[in-house]
């Protein structure tokens, strides 16, 4: 089918595929370059090159917003002004393109504490702003599947930056040469580390402290050169439906998220929190039988329905009373490298509630924190000795009629000044096993790992 570009007042432009790869290639290393995904990714099957890219890219902001340890309001007012600015741009729509312009921004974990007193005193540790999003004017949006490409701008888009877009799309540009690796990814804990902490977190749920706490555990690697080709490589390994790439001024963040955050459109709210893993089987006779041993898994049906239980009380703080619904509940979906259990959480969102207001209000997501979401993320920063950032945190697009996505930004890599920081955790409750949480949580990112290490 082809791509609508009549009756618009923004200017769409069909590209050549070559020609959207081109400028790709150009701002893959721009400072606030930004891919996301708005949709299933392609498979190695149907696009064996560009298997699981997210379908649209942007560069060169109207306004950023960089910020790091406020609390409270102040936390909370800048993102606010910036989709209040994004409403007043007239930016169009488009019935083909869930993304055409808007606000793009990656979130790091620690942003969660500025809005709960109680956990003030961890806001600004992340090594990365807490916050860094900007208003974007203009998009390409990529058709992997059937190698086709629209550029879209819109009318708020200074003439500058069109004739600036339009000399780079001129210009040929030569792919990015290779990720080079200078050291294989190694644990930043020993494993005995890793053990004492699951004991610990039991020894907590044991005293009625909490009933959850999501625990990970840190591996790094040295790099040089630029990040694109590599992240690109295990895009194609994974197929992951969340999948990122946002530049920062001082590094990059690579995500390879199955998990969604928070989705708004016309009013409808949703959230898919995974809880519950199984690796892969390396035949399909092992490979159905851990996907029925994760269905079956008592543990697992109860760590997620904590979650799901959280996720309903923080969406029922902001969508109209009674809307909450769970349409879904331990639904396994398969991946690359893991099965997972996930369930759905649904509302209708409060007429006097942005999609902002609501994603500031419920972050971070429970199934990345334990429950309760206080205790369990003052638990965590007691026996996690570094901040996270970008891990657990998400990134999220927003439009201008209020279509938000977003992810919880597991299976993630930060890349900053020459290391790659990659982070694995899972829910501890009490009658986890220490020896099969600290495998699962190594099992959930040896694939990137690997894929990084080869590319």
């Amino acid at each position: 089918m082809r791509w609508k570009t009549e009756s618009f007042a923004m200017e769409i432009t069909d590209l050549a595929f070559d020609q959207a790869l081109n400028l790709m290639h150009y701002l893959a290393d721009t400072p606030d370059t930004g891919f996301v995904s708005l949709g299933p990714v392609s498979t190695p099957q149907e696009s064996p090159e560009h298997a699981g890219f997210p379908q649209a890219f942007t560069a060169y902001p109207l306004e950023t917003v960089k910020y790091t340890g406020k609390t409270g309001a102040a936390a909370a007012a800048p993102l606010l002004a910036l989709e209040n600015k994004l409403t007043t741009l007239g930016f169009e729509s488009h019935p083909d393109h869930p993304f055409t312009g808007g606000i793009i921004g990656c979130i790091a974990y620690e942003f969660g504490a500025t809005q709960e007193k109680p956990l003030h005193h961890l806001t600004g540790t992340a090594g990365i702003p807490d916050v860094h999003a900007g208003l974007y004017s203009w998009v390409v949006v990529m058709d992997t599947t059937q190698h086709r490409a629209q550029l879209v701008v819109q009318t708020a888009t200074p003439e500058a930056l069109k004739r600036r877009l339009y000399q780079h799309l001129s210009v040929p540009q030569p792919e990015p040469p290779a990720l080079r690796m200078l050291t294989p990814f190694e644990p930043a804990l020993g494993k005995q580390e890793c053990l004492d902490r699951v004991s610990r977190v039991r020894e907590y749920i044991a005293a009625g402290d909490c009933y959850q706490v999501n625990i990970s555990q840190p591996f790094h690697a040295r790099y040089e050169g630029p990040l694109w080709q590599a992240y690109r490589s295990v895009c194609r390994r994974l197929q992951a439906p969340f999948s990122a790439f946002f530049q920062l001024d001082r590094g990059a963040v690579l995500s390879f998220s199955p998990e969604r955050f928070l989705q708004t459109h016309q009013g409808e709210v949703e959230t898919r929190p995974i809880k519950g893993t199984r690796a892969r089987g390396t035949t399909p006779a092992e490979d159905q039988r851990l996907a029925r041993e994760l269905c079956d898994s008592r543990k697992d049906q109860a760590e997620n329905l904590m979650i799901v239980d959280l996720l309903r009380n923080d969406l029922g703080r902001f969508c109209v009373t009674g809307s909450i619904r769970v349409p879904e509940l331990f639904k396994l979906e398969s991946f690359a490298n893991v099965h997972h259990l996930v369930s759905t959480v649904t509302g209708k969102l409060r007429p006097d509630v942005s999609p902002m207001a609501l994603l500031i209000g419920t972050f971070p997501g429970g199934s990345i924190t334990g429950a309760p979401k206080i205790r369990a993320m003052e638990v965590i920063a007691e026996l996690e000795t570094t901040s996270r950032g970008p891990y657990c945190g998400s990134v999220f697009y927003l439009t201008a009629d209020g279509h938000l996505d977003s992810s919880i930004a597991i299976r993630s890599v930060l890349a900053s000044e020459g290391r790659l920081t990659c982070w694995g955790g899972g829910g501890i409750v009490a009658d986890s096993e220490p020896e099969a949480e600290y495998d699962e949580s190594i099992t959930k990112v040896r694939a990137i790992m690997e894929a990084l290490e080869q590319a």
